[in-house]
C-alpha cells in the first residue's frame, strides 16, 4: 500500500462556482461583505506567512509555544492512531503532534481546498517520517466531511484560531459536523485566540508595515483576476476595528471616494459611496467558559485547556460523548 493517498471531494470548478456565488451575494447585500477564504491565493498565502512573522501578530507564536509544550500530553491523553487536520495548509505546526503521536500513529489525514498545498506538505512529511501514512483530502470541511477508513481513536485538529472566522451560527453548525465525524472517545484539539486588551488585538490586524493591509486588499485582486473585475485596490483603505459587544475583530475595506466596480463575469455593476465599508473578515476572540459551552452544545466535553505563557491563546482538548 502506498504511504500517500489523495482523495478529491471537490468538483474541478468548485472554487470558481463558490467565488462567483460569494461575490454575487456579498456585493449585492447591505452592508457589503466578502468571505475571508478568498484572501488565500498564492500571493495571499505568502502575505499571511509574512504576517505570522510580524512582532504584532502573536497568535502563531503563542499556539506554537503551546503545541511544543503540550503535544506529548495530547498524545498520552488521546492515544490517537489517526490525526485529522482541518485546513492543514503546510502542516508546519502539526509536526509537534505527529512526532508526539508516533510510533503509535497510523495515519495523518490533512484536509484542505488546495491540492498543491496538500501534496507539498505530504512529500515533506513522508521524507522526514517514512513510517507515516498520509491520506490527504481535497475538500471544503465547512460543508461536512466523510473521513477515510483509518483506525481509531481519532484526533481532529483545527488550529490557528480559524474557528474565529465563523459567525456564531456557523460555528455551531461546524462543531456539530465535527462531532458527527467522531466516535465516542475520539477528540478535537481546537485553537482559539483569547479576549484581551483592544490595543493588542487591533495591532495584530493593522500592523504599521502595512502587510495586513496588503493581505486584506488582495481579495480585490483575486476578484479582478478570476472574474475580470476592475477593482482598484488602491481606491480602498484597510480598516481593523474591535467590536466590544461581539468580542471580535472586523477587517474592512473602506472606499476612499465614490466609485463603481464592474464585474463582467457576473454581469454586475457595484456602486460604492465615499467612505463605504465592506467587511472582509470577522475574527472572534474567546473565553474559556464560552468555548466550553459551544463545545458542549455540539456533544463535546472540554477535558484540557492550555494557554501560552502570556495567556493570549488557548488550545482546548474535547472528547466526543
Amino acid at each position: 500500500m502506498s504511504p500517500f493517498e489523495l482523495t478529491r471531494t471537490l468538483a474541478p470548478d468548485a472554487a470558481g462556482a463558490d467565488l462567483r456565488a460569494d461575490v454575487l451575494h456579498g456585493l449585492t447585500r447591505t452592508p457589503k461583505e466578502l468571505p475571508p477564504k478568498w484572501f488565500y491565493d498564492a500571493r495571499g498565502s505568502a502575505l499571511f506567512e509574512e504576517i505570522t512573522r510580524l512582532p504584532e501578530y502573536y497568535p502563531t507564536r503563542a499556539e506554537r509555544e503551546i503545541l511544543k509544550a503540550r503535544a506529548p500530553e495530547v498524545a498520552a491523553v488521546t492515544g490517537a492512531r489517526t490525526l485529522v487536520e482541518l485546513g492543514s495548509g503546510s502542516s508546519e505546526k502539526t509536526r509537534f503532534l505527529i512526532d508526539a503521536l508516533l510510533p503509535g500513529l497510523d495515519s495523518y489525514v490533512p484536509v484542505d481546498v488546495s491540492e498543491s498545498a496538500l501534496t507539498g506538505a505530504a512529500e515533506a512529511l513522508l521524507a522526514e517520517r517514512p513510517g507515516l501514512r498520509v491520506h490527504a483530502l481535497v475538500a471544503d470541511f465547512t460543508r461536512g466531511l466523510g473521513l477515510p477508513g483509518t483506525p481509531g481513536p481519532r484526533l481532529v485538529a483545527f488550529l490557528g484560531g480559524t474557528i474565529g472566522n465563523l459567525l456564531p451560527g456557523e460555528r455551531a453548525t461546524f462543531l456539530r459536523s465535527v462531532r458527527a465525524m467522531l466516535a465516542p472517545g475520539d477528540a478535537l484539539l481546537l485553537g482559539t485566540d483569547l479576549v484581551k486588551d483592544e490595543a493588542t488585538l487591533v495591532a495584530a490586524y493593522d500592523d504599521p508595515a502595512g502587510v495586513t493591509a496588503a493581505f486584506n486588499k488582495n481579495v480585490l485582486s483575486v476578484i479582478d483576476r478570476e472574474l475580470a473585475a476592475d477593482f482598484d485596490p488602491e481606491a480602498f483603505d484597510h480598516v481593523a476595528v474591535w467590536d466590544r459587544e461581539r468580542e471580535w475583530i472586523e477587517m474592512r475595506l473602506r472606499a476612499r471616494r465614490a466609485l463603481t466596480v464592474k464585474i463582467p463575469e457576473l454581469d454586475l455593476v457595484v456602486p460604492f459611496a465615499a467612505g463605504e465599508e465592506m467587511r472582509t473578515e470577522v475574527s472572534a476572540k474567546f473565553r474559556q467558559e464560552g468555548v466550553r459551552t459551544e463545545l458542549a452544545a455540539a456533544g463535546l466535553d472540554l477535558d484540557r485547556w492550555w494557554t501560552d505563557s502570556g495567556g493570549r491563546f488557548a488550545l482546548s482538548l474535547a472528547t466526543a460523548r
